[in-house]
């Protein structure tokens, strides 16, 4: 049965789709002979629809694992749905229109699970639709019950190494989600606000000028600080200050951390504007006013701003002071601000008691474990000791929302014993199970209390080569942290990659994986394309429905290491060239494929002609070249290295080299016609493997046709890169085919230049060179010299000339060609 004409791509994915999946070529399978390679796969938030940015970094990690299958390792690619998170629980209450704190617990968690797990099908269809070659018995979601028990079990494990432990502590806070939040989940942004110059009142009546960008904070003054060097302000160490509108007496204290140079000299502290102001309040032991609820508005400790929220608060106590004349100056500035990266709404700083890890005394320890993981690209490592270097907090896990996981825990109220589930029971629900033994284990009070926290999402997260692996029970299939890699985006480094570190030390004293691989975004203008902004003009399904997914593949493999991409039409259209290309190339061939012998032949081989030997030679140094960037993760440079030999050696070449021999074989012996089926046949071959990791789908479907009944391997992505196969080396034909090429190619330019066809015949083709040897060398090679070119007939001149083409009275074309080079 012929090749269609055209490539048709939606039946084609269709048709190869079902086959992967009816063959279960990706099944992971324990093969003792081979090596695993185990990739701890990204779990995508489940939060309605995944965007183009998915497409991109998910390709990343499916080229990689079909690189490594096809390089002879037993490949462990399991998929997650991140599903505990705020994101999820913010996606169901809007789908639902609801709120999680108007409904029972349980019932908001069934609600939870019940949405989830339709999005999840959604998502899985749309990655098989992309060709991800991931083995779809080896799913996960970090709400189910195998990733509760694990999470809760390496919370227990952590308290019980002293790593855990509970603390009121001043706690980053989003008013907005209504949750603590950690240092890692903040992002800085740029933001307009006023200078405000206040005046407050020393006890001896001077007046003193305070900058603040926060006078709505004013309720919560609890001192004013000056530099002890500042000779300005040390008569005024010890004295007390009152505050403008609400009159309030505030000690006035030296400090180091003042900056004289910056405002005044004078700062105010409150309980809290920033993080300087939590250091004062523990190392001066200073007094907390509450002054901004867990809802954002302002608690009766803010008088007459009461339930205002801080935009509003901060309007009414400028008018305030300009009513009372306590404003002395304004000044417009920009400043760096600290928002929620989920809501991108400024946070607040209240005491609340939550649950940290321990991990500023560890900062040493978790730096020293970077440098034992490979990072690609190896400059993303610095990113990760940058932020270590400066973590300024200890890791804050608890979380005050209702869909997650719970800390298996109880509190007594009588004694304060913290009682810890049993990990035989694990996972539990402290709200809805029992206290074990039915009260304290300390003081035998029934006067228990249920932990009523959640997990923060990342605890889990942090985890997941502890849920690939089974952790703490053996794994069924045999696998083992460290894993091999750990494919991720450049953001959030500071999050999960160094999470993830973190449990591995503590729980393992190893690292995650061996290799960590890190992808860009994909941009919409200057900014990344991202679910909560909407940006992206092109959602994933309608990308898919306008072009092939081999094609957007294409697109994605161009995005490098570490560096964020351009969304681009143009690169999906040049796909879809490449794709057309190879059905028309792989057309071309499908006769020398029908006649090709089905073993190989040695004395075929043996025969191999100049041009056999340079096209072996150009495949096997493309070839290795291609692995050796694959091996890097280097994949962009792997598929230039495929592209580069299909489209300008093997298409533009090659092929038009040949094709005096495919259509006028009667004019050639039969060994060289028989050696070129062979060539084409091993070339043909090597090209689907190059380009099987970057367009699986139509490399599959060609397999099938031509290649899978001699290759005797039922998938072109289970068959191996083998070197062996191809260890041509043929310097001197390549050197001679290069002269070829580039005389052919002056040909072709001559042409071009005097607007003449290119299968318009040459009368005589005169080739000149000053060097004998070279030129009889050349004069071998003249059939195929001549059918290229189309010349009737072939001159050698031991000369020098400048190239031309020159046009005969009756119609007939002089091409004089200079042939450059010395012997060989």
């Amino acid at each position: 049965m012929s090749m269609e004409k055209q490539y048709k791509s939606a039946d084609c994915e269709q048709e190869i789709k079902d086959f992967w999946q009816q063959e279960r070529v990706y099944a992971f399978t324990q093969d003792e002979t081979k090596q695993t390679f185990s990739i701890d796969t990204p779990p995508p938030t489940v939060s309605g629809v995944l965007h183009i940015g998915h497409i991109f970094s998910y390709t990343h990690t499916d080229l990689i694992a079909r690189y490594k299958r096809m390089s002879g390792h037993n490949v462990f690619y399991p998929m997650g749905f991140d599903d505990n998170g705020l994101p999820t629980e913010r996606f169901v209450e809007k789908k639902n229109n609801t709120k999680a704190f108007l409904m029972p617990r349980s019932e908001f968690i069934a609600l939870c699970l019940r949405e989830t797990h339709a999005v999840e099908k959604t998502f899985e269809e749309l990655w098989r639709s992309m060709g991800l070659s991931i083995d779809w018995d080896k799913v996960y979601s970090t709400i189910s019950e195998k990733v509760r028990k694990i999470s809760q079990y390496s919370f227990v494990d952590l308290y019980n190494k002293g790593i855990a432990y509970k603390k009121e502590e001043p706690a980053l806070y989003c008013t907005t989600c209504r949750t603590s939040v950690a240092q890692a989940e903040l992002d800085n942004i740029e933001q307009a606000s006023t200078f405000n110059d206040l005046i407050f009142t020393s006890e001896d009546g001077d007046r003193l000028t305070i900058a603040t960008t926060r006078p709505e904070l004013l309720p919560a003054c609890v001192a004013i600080f000056f530099h002890p060097d500042d000779e300005r302000y040390k008569h005024l160490c010890g004295k007390y200050a009152v505050t403008p509108v609400f009159e309030k007496k505030v000690k006035i204290l030296p400090d180091d951390k003042v900056d004289p140079a910056k405002g005044t000299g004078l700062v105010m502290c409150c309980t809290f504007g920033d993080q300087t102001d939590i250091f004062w309040f523990k190392k001066h032991n200073l007094d907390y006013v509450y002054l901004i609820g867990m809802d954002g508005k302002f608690t009766r400790e803010g008088g007459f701003l009461h339930d205002k929220r801080v935009p509003e608060a901060r309007k009414l106590i400028i008018e305030e002071l300009k009513k009372e004349e306590l404003l002395l100056n304004q000044k417009n500035i920009t400043h760096s601000v600290n928002v929620h990266e989920r809501c991108k709404q400024e946070i607040e700083y209240v005491i609340l008691n939550q649950w940290f890890i321990k991990i500023l005394d560890f900062k040493d320890i978790f730096i020293a474990q970077a440098d034992k993981i490979n990072w690609y690209p190896a400059y993303m490592k610095a990113r990760y000791i940058d932020w270590v270097s400066n973590l300024n907090w200890d890791w804050c896990i608890s979380r005050q929302r209702f869909f997650g996981i719970p800390f298996p825990v109880w509190h007594c109220l009588d004694c304060g014993h913290v009682i810890m589930a049993n990990t035989d029971d694990l996972p539990v629900d402290p709200q809805e199970t029992p206290v074990p033994g039915g009260k304290c284990e300390k003081c035998s009070s029934t006067n228990i209390q249920p932990e009523t926290d959640v997990m923060d999402t990342w605890n889990t997260s942090a985890l997941t080569p502890q849920i690939n692996a089974n952790w703490p029970e053996q794994s069924p299939d045999n696998l083992s942290i460290p894993m091999s890699m750990r494919p991720q985006a450049h953001d959030i480094i500071r999050t999960w990659a160094f999470d993830t570190i973190i449990k591995a030390h503590f729980h393992q004293n190893t690292i995650p994986w061996n290799d960590i691989v890190i992808s860009g975004h994909v941009l919409a203008g200057k900014e990344k394309i991202s679910k909560s902004k909407g940006n992206s003009k092109m959602s994933p399904d309608a990308l898919l429905s306008e072009y092939p997914a081999d094609a957007v593949r294409y697109w994605a493999a161009h995005g490098r290491l570490g560096q964020d991409t351009a969304f681009s039409e143009n690169q999906l259209k040049v796909g879809q060239r490449l794709l057309t290309k190879l059905w028309n190339a792989f057309r071309f061939c499908e006769q020398s494929y029908e006649q090709h012998y089905t073993s190989h032949n040695e004395h075929y081989i043996k025969q191999h002609s100049t041009l056999s030997q340079w096209l072996l030679h150009e495949l096997s140094k493309s070839y290795k070249s291609y692995q050796q960037f694959f091996q890097n993760y280097e994949y962009h440079f792997a598929l230039e290295t495929a592209e580069k030999f299909f489209w300008h050696i093997f298409c533009d070449n090659y092929l038009e080299l040949i094709k005096d021999q495919i259509f006028n074989p009667d004019q050639y012996c039969p060994e060289i016609i028989a050696n070129t089926h062979y060539v084409l046949y091993e070339a043909g071959f090597a090209i689907l493997q190059m380009f099987a990791p970057f367009t699986p789908y139509i490399t599959e479907n060609l397999y099938l046709q031509f290649f899978s009944k001699h290759e005797q391997v039922r998938s072109l992505h289970l068959t191996q890169f083998d070197n062996t196969r191809y260890e041509y080396s043929f310097e001197k034909s390549t050197g001679v085919m290069n002269k070829i090429l580039d005389i052919v190619g002056q040909v072709r330019r001559l042409k071009s230049e005097n607007q003449i066809s290119l299968k318009q015949e040459v009368e005589q083709l005169i080739l000149y060179c000053n060097d004998q040897a070279l030129l009889e060398e050349i004069a071998q090679h003249e059939r195929l010299i001549s059918g290229i070119s189309k010349a009737k007939t072939c001159l050698y001149k031991n000369s020098t000339c400048e190239g031309s083409l020159m046009q005969e009275d009756n119609q007939k074309y002089t091409a004089h060609i200079k042939i450059d080079g010395p012997a060989l």
